[in-house]
């Protein structure tokens, strides 16, 4: 059950935005009444999107858990959640509440997303975690909702709660709060879409499209994938050439994954594209991504700066060109890299994901 508490904070209720209450507790009652653990697609998010109602103190109340929660300094979960109350100006509870041994739920979403600059150097892909509590403010009844966001794994759940911040997703901080909120905003959408929930009519959607709907993979898809990653740039016989292999491949079992991966390494042999080991000089960046745009690249960096420390400078030269750096996952310890139209990217990553043809942002 919800439980009431007293904050002297506005509502988190903005008509117009997607991350409020009206949009929030309908999504709360789903999991509290029919179904208390979700795992689903949205699209343009990476991997699954996961949602689970859980509760204090019995989320906590197991073994691992009770461990977790001596090993914070704590005698049990309701003091963890004080603590929590605390870092988010919500009221902690008292001894005679604590007695009373109710439950106090909280709601936490957990996705992927592209990494910040500085994870992009060791990381493909970033974890999202956002744990939502609800709250009073100027009321008798649950009206308001608290964020807490961190951007790590939680191994020790009970750490991972009391290392999250509590998060202004009006004001985020940092590079990491700001990539995060933008894709919650589209997970919360895809969230309520994929539960059938209205979404008020006053909203701004982040999305005009359904993000869970799945889109059919045909000959075309494959079409429209080479064009984009060829920048338009592939003879229109080798385009029907090139997307009936991949098709045939995409309808391959998995078992057959290295004829897959190879036919995927023959595919960019036929673009403009560039195979490099992971430890390349600038001069080599510089002399191959020109033949790749056609036109001489030269780009400011640091001196004795090599490899993907180089991306951020190379991305800016592309960028004022209107261009971004991409690379097919080789999952092994080389790139192949290609150059795409930024307008470009977010569909080419979400042609990625449906045609398993897997690429990355650098």
């Amino acid at each position: 059950m919800k439980n009431f508490f007293s904050n002297l904070f506005n509502r988190n209720n903005d008509p117009k935005s997607i991350i409020s209450f009206d949009v929030i507790d309908p999504i709360y009652s789903y999991l509290y009444n029919q179904q208390s653990s979700l795992e689903f697609k949205v699209k343009r998010i990476k991997d699954n999107v996961t949602v689970n109602l859980f509760y204090f103190p019995g989320s906590l109340d197991h073994e691992e858990g009770r461990a977790e929660i001596k090993k914070a300094g704590f005698n049990n979960s309701y003091e963890v959640l004080n603590e929590l109350y605390k870092k988010m100006n919500i009221g902690i509870l008292s001894d005679e509440q604590i007695k009373e041994g109710l439950e106090y739920d909280f709601i936490h979403i957990q996705f992927y997303s592209e990494p910040t600059s500085d994870e992009k150097k060791f990381f493909k892909q970033s974890i999202k975690n956002f744990v939502i509590f609800f709250c009073c403010t100027n009321s008798l009844e649950i009206n308001d909702f608290k964020i807490l966001y961190s951007g790590t794994h939680f191994f020790d759940y009970t750490k991972g709660l009391l290392e999250s911040e509590l998060l202004d997703f009006n004001n985020p901080k940092n590079e990491s709060q700001v990539i995060g909120v933008k894709d919650f905003k589209l997970v919360l959408q895809g969230i309520s879409q994929y539960l059938n929930l209205e979404i008020p009519e006053s909203v701004e959607l982040p999305s005009q499209e359904n993000l869970i709907e799945t889109e059919e993979v045909k000959l075309e898809t494959f079409e429209e994938f080479i064009n984009l990653v060829s920048r338009g740039s592939i003879e229109e016989k080798e385009l029907k050439k090139q997307s009936k292999k991949l098709f045939k491949n995409y309808q391959k079992d998995t078992d057959e994954y290295h004829d897959i991966v190879e036919g995927h390494f023959d595919f960019f042999e036929s673009i403009d594209a560039w195979n490099s080991d992971w430890k390349f000089d600038p001069e080599d960046a510089e002399y191959f991504i020109s033949k790749m745009i056609g036109e001489n690249l030269n780009f400011e960096y640091p001196e004795e700066t090599y490899s993907h420390d180089l991306f951020p400078y190379i991305q800016s030269a592309l960028e004022k060109r209107g261009l971004e750096l991409m690379s097919y996952n080789t999952n092994g310890d080389n790139y192949l890299f290609f150059v795409a139209n930024k307008e470009d990217v977010g569909r080419i990553l979400e042609l990625s994901e449906i045609t398993k043809i897997e690429i990355d942002q650098l």
